[in-house]
């Protein structure tokens, strides 16, 4: 299983790592080249999003479609939650009929909310648990 951590690096800025040698920047909306955490959970859900709907999309129009898949979400400062994250999955299907067109879009639909992981565990909510470890006497 891959371990993930983040490390302070600086002010308000953190590392995120995982045991297989990836890497993210990470800080508060006012550093620049680094990703909020809000922002990281928005890309994760576009990222599941498009992840789970690769092979559907991949068997109706070939191995090199392109897609972007947007997604935005406001925060409510008073709660600090997302209320709605929206994701608009933008992609050329002009090649194919109407019937076809929206067969596939059941298709994508039904494989993002059986397998989309992050969307699912969103749309569930999820217990978090915390706890703060003194490693001082290590």
């Amino acid at each position: 299983m891959t371990e993930l951590w983040v490390e302070r690096t600086g002010v308000r800025r953190y590392t995120g790592r995982s045991t297989r040698g990836a890497e993210v920047l990470i800080g508060s909306d006012d550093v620049e080249g680094v990703f909020t955490p809000g922002e990281l959970l928005k890309i994760a859900l576009a990222a599941c999003s498009g992840l789970s709907s690769d092979q559907p999309l991949r068997r109706r129009l070939g191995d090199d479609y392109a897609t972007t898949i947007r997604v935005s979400g406001v925060a409510d400062r008073e709660q600090e939650r997302y209320p709605l994250l929206a994701e608009s999955l933008e992609i050329d299907l002009s090649s194919l009929s109407a019937d076809e067109k929206a067969r596939l879009l059941t298709v994508v639909e039904r494989a993002i909310d059986t397998v989309c992981t992050v969307g699912r565990t969103l749309k569930s909510g999820t217990e978090v648990t915390f706890e703060v470890k003194d490693v001082g006497g290590e």
